[in-house]
């Protein structure tokens, strides 16, 4: 676990011998969001995915709750998952992302606002970097499903209220999004109304979810003009296909892409196993891939560098 909401590694040894903490990745990400451009931060839903995307070298990543409730538990996302289930999943993701900064989904934040702090301050304390919480009732499911049911306009405040409070507590600067999946049912305008009240009660950027046209979109920056947007980008999604040059033509400042990873791997997965069936071998699938360069693609060589480094020689034989 990272003490005080830090997960850098780059911290230093000052000219009198000190040692320096490193910024934390929440502080990285909102020296990202007062820059230029726009954050883009792709999905990832396990280590290897994790590990995966870290080396792209990217601004960011996204810890999604589909993908979170599907590797862990083997379920859909309809609300499944607990705290636990995302705490636990968000300090793995950050050990192997360390200054990347990532962004998590926490659903309703899993109760009233004092269970929606408690949340906040456990995201901070594994080094979380900004995390969403969302305005549907706690029996929820996937934001680009249909039939959603909202939690009240009142409740969905003290959720954000009660994350407010939760950053103060946990001493940290981690970044509030607030979702709404009022757009189904309540339309553009009741929805930018929620969001601008959000960012009253504490939230620092806005996240209207399943957008169906670049209309849309266009509405929702026009109506939060001057506070920052998330842009929710699920392949076959209601919300468009826009490119990464569209979203920032748009406007949006953050765009998330959770099934990057997770969609791409099941399909693998599922014609590896057909064809195991079918060719009763998986050479071909895995491209005659070695363990070995599978273990480096987790960090093989990094800990061979470290326990070598600390002077140890049970690996100098080779691995």
């Amino acid at each position: 676990m990272h003490a005080n909401g830090t997960n850098g590694t780059n911290g230093a040894h000052g000219a009198n011998g000190s040692y320096e903490p490193p910024m934390r990745t929440s502080t990285r990400l909102r020296q990202l969001l007062a820059g230029p451009g726009l954050i883009v931060a792709p999905g990832v839903y396990d280590g290897v995915s994790a590990h995966l995307a870290v080396a792209t070298n990217p601004q960011a990543i996204y810890m999604t709750g589909a993908g979170t409730t599907a590797s862990r538990l083997g379920l859909p996302d309809l609300g499944f998952a607990n705290q636990d289930d995302f705490v636990n999943h968000a300090s793995m993701i950050t050990r192997i992302a360390r200054d990347v900064p990532l962004i998590a989904d926490a659903d309703v934040g899993f109760g009233g606002p004092a269970q929606v702090a408690r949340t906040v301050e456990r995201y901070a304390q594994v080094g979380v970097a900004a995390l969403h919480i969302e305005d549907q009732v706690a029996q929820k499911r996937c934001g680009h499903l249909l039939g959603k049911q909202l939690a009240s306009e009142a409740e969905f405040l003290t959720r954000i209220r009660g994350a407010a409070l939760g950053r103060e507590r946990s001493r940290s600067d981690i970044v509030i999004i607030a979702r709404s999946d009022a757009l189904q049912s309540l339309g553009i305008d009741a929805t930018v109304d929620r969001l601008k009240k959000a960012i009253e009660a504490g939230a620092d950027i806005a996240f209207c979810e399943g957008m169906r046209s670049r209309e849309d979109a266009e509405a929702v920056i026009r109506g939060l003009a001057g506070h920052p947007c998330l842009i929710n980008l699920v392949a076959g999604g209601s919300t468009p296909d826009f490119t990464v040059k569209e979203a920032q033509a748009l406007g949006f400042k953050l765009a998330i892409f959770p099934g990057a990873a997770f969609s791409a791997a099941a399909l693998a997965i599922q014609r590896a196993y057909e064809t195991l069936q079918t060719e009763g071998t998986d050479k071909n699938v895995a491209n005659s891939m070695s363990p070995r360069d599978f273990f480096k693609m987790v960090g093989l060589d990094e800990a061979l560098e470290l326990d070598a480094k600390a002077g140890n020689s049970a690996y100098q034989s080779g691995v």
